[in-house]
């Protein structure tokens, strides 16, 4: 699926944001892009959010935008996201959540990138924060090397940001992975499932612009207080959910799904430290050790990192075959 050229398909999930849609609403309203459809999913919501949303319509017709709105049974984020993948038309996708904010030439910075270098098939921007977290210095991720483009083992841990609103995909590319225009539906929200798969086949260069606004609310999803019981099953499903990104990306090299179990133990053992779990953190960490991935490891061997590095490399290359979409790394 090529997609309408030159279209930017915004998709947006949103559940009971009648406080602060608003405000990435009239974002969109504010861009300088000329061509953009919005595809807003109503999850199930239980306050305005759909009154307000449809006070918008008249609005984005005037800007010469196309919106449609679809109201479905509260499921989750990445449920959401699908029904709205379903309806997507443009040559171009984002997918911004619904309480924060695009500075006005966000997609047209980033379109003209993906047109002044066809090489590429993704491109992103930096975030900025805003909202009472914000004030008191709270940031959600890092920002990691702006020279680098290989970035999902970066994005997988931890090192750089999975901020969805600053990302642009091409659909046919994405859609050339999700054929039947579904990622995986798990509670712990729809991030790593649009982004991963296409990382591990696609470099991603980065405009050293703050074109996305992360509104920081202490209720939000990713950021509320949780039990320690909720905590070690929401750690449970993020391993689930990359098992199956795994399976999806073709990842089958020793050293790779080694990189990956080391992610999941050192996960794992922050927990337990974190919840004061000292056995499990203990076994987490002899674990690690095992795999070669320990601090002891990093500081005693380097030659280990670079080597293992050159590895995945080319197990990389292989499982995505180095003709056709390998060559998005030559």
């Amino acid at each position: 699926m090529k997609g309408v050229e030159g279209l930017v398909s915004c998709v947006t999930p949103v559940y009971n944001g009648e406080k602060y849609l608003g405000a990435m609403l009239d974002s969109l309203l504010k861009q300088t892009y000329p061509n953009v459809e919005l595809i807003l999913v109503d999850d199930g919501s239980t306050d305005r959010t759909l009154e307000l949303a449809e006070g918008y319509l008249a609005r984005f017709a005037q800007k010469g935008y196309d919106c449609r709105i679809i109201h479905a049974p509260h499921q989750n984020a990445s449920a959401a996201v699908n029904r709205g993948l379903a309806l997507v038309r443009g040559e171009y996708l984002i997918w911004p959540d619904s309480d924060d904010v695009l500075q006005p030439e966000s997609i047209q910075k980033r379109v003209d990138f993906l047109r002044e270098h066809p090489n590429y098939h993704c491109v992103r921007s930096l975030m900025y924060y805003f909202g009472g977290n914000a004030a008191r210095g709270k940031q959600a991720e890092s920002v990691g090397s702006l020279e680098k483009e290989d970035l999902f083992f970066d994005l997988l841990e931890g090192r750089t940001f999975v901020c969805c609103g600053c990302y642009m995909l091409k659909t046919e590319d994405f859609f050339s992975i999700y054929p039947k225009r579904r990622i995986p539906e798990y509670e712990v929200g729809q991030n790593f499932q649009m982004l991963l798969p296409y990382l591990y086949r696609y470099r991603c260069p980065t405009i050293a612009e703050q074109l996305y606004g992360v509104y920081l609310r202490p209720d939000g999803h990713s950021r509320r207080a949780r039990t320690p019981e909720e905590e070690r099953i929401r750690y449970k499903n993020f391993e689930r959910l990359v098992d199956e990104l795994a399976g999806i990306c073709g990842i089958t090299g020793i050293l790779e799904r080694r990189r990956i179990l080391c992610w999941k133990l050192e996960r794992r053992r922050k927990l337990a430290k974190q919840q004061g779990r000292r056995l499990q953190a203990t076994a987490a960490a002899a674990e690690l050790f095992l795999c070669g991935r320990s601090r002891l490891h990093r500081k005693l061997f380097p030659w280990l990192k670079r080597w293992s590095s050159w590895a995945m490399e080319r197990s990389r290359r292989r499982s995505i075959g180095l003709s056709g979409k390998g060559q998005c790394y030559d």
